[in-house]
Parts: C-alpha cells; structure tokens; sequence
C-alpha cells in the first residue's frame, strides 16, 4: 500500500491513470476494427488526425473559458504566454509523427503486438526524462525497465509472425521497416511525452493546464495542416470527409481527443516514466479484448511477454520515481511565463 500511495498520492490521479489505460485500449480496438479486411484503411488517416487535434483544440479552449475566472481572455492569455506557445511546437510536431505513425504500423502489426512493440520506448524515456529533471533512477528501476525491455522483445519473436513470412529469416523479421517505423514512432512518443511533462513542470508550471493544452493542439493542428499540403491532400480534404461517416472512425476521433486531454492531467500529475508503464499494462487487457472480438490468437510468447511486464510493473510498484514536481530543476527553467503585458 506504501508504493500505491507512492504512485497516485490522490484519488484524482489513480482515476487519470486508469482512465488513461482504458482509453487507450479503445483506440487500438477502434483503429484495428476501422481497417479493412486487407488491412488497409478506406480513409483519410492525416485527416483523421487533423480533425482529433481540432477536435482536442475546441475541447480545450471552451474548458479554459468556462473555468477562466479572473484569468485573461485566451487570446490575451495566447499573446502573454507567447513564448511558451512556441515551445510547445516541439512536443507537437512529434506527437504529430506519432498519432500518423500510429495508423501505418496498425495496418502491419495486430494490436497486441504494436502495444508490446511500443515498449521499446520505456528505457528512451527513462533516459531522457533523467537528463530534463536532472533525476537519477535507482538500481531495481533499471531492473525494472530492463525487464519490461526485455518482455517487450520476446513478443518481436512471435512464432506466429515468422510463420506468415516463410521465406524470410527471423532477423528480417525483426529489421523490417516497420520496425524500423515504430522504432522511430517510440522515439517521437519518448520525447514528445517527457518534454510536455517538463513544460507542464517547469517553464509552465503556473499557467492554467487547459490554456497548455491550447498551446498543444493549435501546434498540433498547424504541423498536422502542413503535412497534409506536404502529401498533396490539403486542397482534397474537403472531399475526404464522406469517408469519414464511419462510426469507428468517428470514435476514433472522439476516443482520441479524450485521451488527449487525460494525458494533459497525467503528466501534469504523475510522470513519464509512470506513462510507459501504463502502456505497457495496456497489452495486457489488448491482448484480451482483441482475442474476444476479433479472434487474435494469443501465443505462448505473448503470455510470457505479458508475464515478463507484470513482473516488471509489480518491481516498479514497490519502488516508483518520485511524482511531485522536480526541485532540481533551475530555477530559471521554473520562472513562469505569465507576465504582464508591455505597452508595446
């Protein structure tokens, strides 16, 4: 009970983790449901994307002005927090890779496994969140981590997986490009997720969460704009939207901005390491769902991946980093950016 109230010194914040872990789970089951039977998607992905960030940017802006008080208006409150606003461009842009990431390593992996496969991502975080909040992890976290590491890459030898591909070896297998696709996609996850954290931390610490948030998804929309006139399909998007009538679709979109705003509260309230081990909890219960609703079958290296995470969750249970927000951080990075207005 000590490590649980370690973990989540509120009750607010046990719920954001595990809402955030439920959410998840959906949106996996939603895109897998939205493809087709050959795999492929019938939709607009970016697009899809585009609208989920629009959609979180709304969400967001209409929650800061409800509860905004004796705050200022948004748009004063955007010109104030001007710099902090460009700022998040970098988590933004690279969350931006992720969610279209998202869609094309779906299309090649079943859920289960691109959960598993994502959790590469645990020991990047722990390194990167090490060199922002100047915050050493112990001996038995590492341990931890490398467990988790480990089961993560036992389900990359998946028997069923070499079996679809005959003719090639087990390290093509493993050195494909997709692999090499969600290599890259656990990157972007990485850095995106532990640099939010720090701004939600550090150089934003006193301005209003849903105001961050603002910041966030009106990046996001832009660098998601820019993609989509990167590919050629801005001046098309309008078309695309009859594509979207799905209802899958339409609850991906919706799934995902939720999830959106619930990560906001979990950073701000827990850390990045706790998020990769959230993640790595949502393979577990993918693994089930997915096998009730779309028969996939569950091997004997999967159950020992998921073995191998519990194992490694239950370790980092009894021994969690630290939640509270960092204090040897400098105090410069602390500063808050809300100031007033020059007469210029």
């Amino acid at each position: 009970m000590q490590g649980l109230s370690k973990l989540f010194p509120t009750t607010e914040a046990f719920i954001v983790f595990a809402l955030y872990i439920i959410l998840f789970v959906f949106q996996g089951v939603f895109i897998t449901a939205s493809k087709t039977e050959n795999g492929a998607y019938d939709y607009n992905t970016t697009l899809v994307v585009f609208l989920t960030e629009l959609l979180k940017l709304f969400i967001s802006a209409a929650l800061y002005t409800i509860k905004r008080e004796s705050k200022p208006n948004i748009f004063r409150a955007i010109i104030i927090n001007r710099k902090l606003l460009l700022l998040y461009f970098i988590p933004s842009l690279l969350y931006c890779f992720y969610n279209n990431l998202a869609f094309i390593n779906l299309s090649h992996y079943d859920p289960t496994t691109y959960y598993i496969l994502l959790q590469f991502r645990v020991v990047l975080t722990a390194l990167i969140f090490q060199v922002l909040f100047k915050r050493q992890l112990t001996f038995i976290q590492w341990v931890s981590l490398g467990i988790l590491t480990f089961g993560c890459m036992v389900k990359n030898f998946d028997a069923t997986s070499v079996k679809s591909q005959q003719d090639s070896d087990v390290v093509s297998q493993i050195f494909n490009i997709y692999f090499l696709s969600i290599n890259f996609q656990n990157f972007c996850s990485c850095l995106a997720g532990t640099y939010n954290e720090y701004l939600l931390k550090t150089q934003g610490q006193n301005v209003d969460i849903f105001l961050q948030n603002v910041f966030m998804y009106l990046d996001s929309v832009l660098c998601n704009y820019f993609i989509l006139l990167f590919k050629g399909e801005a001046g098309e998007m309008f078309n695309d939207f009859k594509s979207l009538g799905d209802i899958f679709v339409i609850l991906i979109i919706v799934n995902s901005a939720i999830v959106g705003i619930v990560t906001s509260f979990f950073l701000k309230n827990l850390n990045s390491i706790l998020k990769t081990y959230a993640s790595a909890l949502e393979l577990v219960i993918t693994a089930v769902v997915c096998y009730l609703l779309f028969n996939i079958l569950i091997t004997w290296y999967t159950i020992f991946s998921i073995c191998l995470v519990s194992v490694a969750v239950g370790m980092y249970v009894k021994n969690p980093v630290n939640n509270s927000n960092p204090s040897q951080v400098e105090k410069r990075d602390k500063e808050p950016l809300l100031e007033s207005v020059t007469s210029d």
